[in-house]
């Protein structure tokens, strides 16, 4: 067997049983030391998921693109949707892409140290490390260390990881989630909607999901991040409320001949 091939094969079986089996190898199950390094796995998938999650794509696009901060101007968010008001659709992309890829790094990188989810040692540790990836990377995402804890509001970085956890669901919530941002034009309700209905659907189809726990676990986990996002968003549902948020419009002619909202202020992005 040549060297590449034997490194190859060696880095395949690491990730497929995950690095957290390997060092477990020769330790007394049950004992002091197995639970020491299923302790530390698990804090370091809250660590590096949240510093991950504090990498905020927003503040960058906005800063090496245009030099500017997205935090300045319009609802002083650093998120996809100011983004789009701001910059334009390009730079609102390569902010969505970029969130939406922290959470799928953070649920791969749990993988990495667990086990591939189609593995059966240790399936509940990979599941329980897998989700405490996905809260807190979107945790640091609306709470950044990076940016002196302002940051978005989570629904980019919630889709990444619904990707990477639950490809079906992706799916049913995007069916959801478009018809709802062209029918009500709120983007923020529709995330929000959308982050509720997660837990919802976990609980009814989770069987078909690609990584599903025992217990109920997976769908606390979701009703905390949509607790989370739903708080993030709380401003938005607030104007909504009032009648003074600003609604989004594929079409720009649609867009300039809408009426504002009542007591909203039109020169106010």
């Amino acid at each position: 067997m040549k060297f590449s091939a034997f490194i190859a094969f060696g880095l395949h079986d690491l990730f497929k049983t995950g690095i957290i089996r390997h060092l477990l190898s020769g330790t007394a199950s049950g004992g002091t030391a197995e639970a020491v390094i299923i302790g530390v796995g698990f804090a370091l998938c809250i660590l590096v998921s949240y510093l991950l999650g504090s990498i905020n794509t927003a503040l960058i696009v906005s800063k090496c693109f245009f030099h500017d901060d997205v935090r300045e101007h319009g609802s002083g968010n650093a998120g996809t949707t100011n983004v789009l008001r701001t910059y334009g659709k390009k730079a609102a992309i390569i902010t969505f892409v970029g969130d939406a890829l922290k959470g799928v790094i953070a649920v791969l990188f749990a993988c990495i140290l667990f086990g591939h989810p189609l593995s059966e040692y240790n399936y509940l540790y990979l599941f329980t490390a897998a989700y405490l990836s996905a809260f807190f990377c979107i945790f640091g995402h609306v709470f950044p260390i990076f940016s002196r804890f302002r940051g978005g509001k989570g629904f980019a970085t919630l889709a990444g990881v619904i990707l990477s956890l639950n490809p079906f669901l992706f799916l049913v919530l995007f069916a959801l989630y478009v018809p709802m941002v062209l029918l009500s034009h709120f983007i923020s309700l529709s995330s929000v909607v959308a982050a509720l209905f997660y837990p919802l659907m976990l609980s009814t189809v989770g069987s078909i999901n690609t990584l599903h726990g025992p217990l109920g676990t997976d769908v606390l986990f979701a009703v905390m991040i949509g607790v989370l996002i739903t708080w993030a968003h709380r401003g938005n549902l607030k104007r909504i409320y009032e009648g003074n948020e600003r609604k989004f419009y594929l079409s720009r002619k649609k867009k300039e001949g809408a009426e504002p909202a009542k007591n909203e202020d039109p020169s106010k992005e």
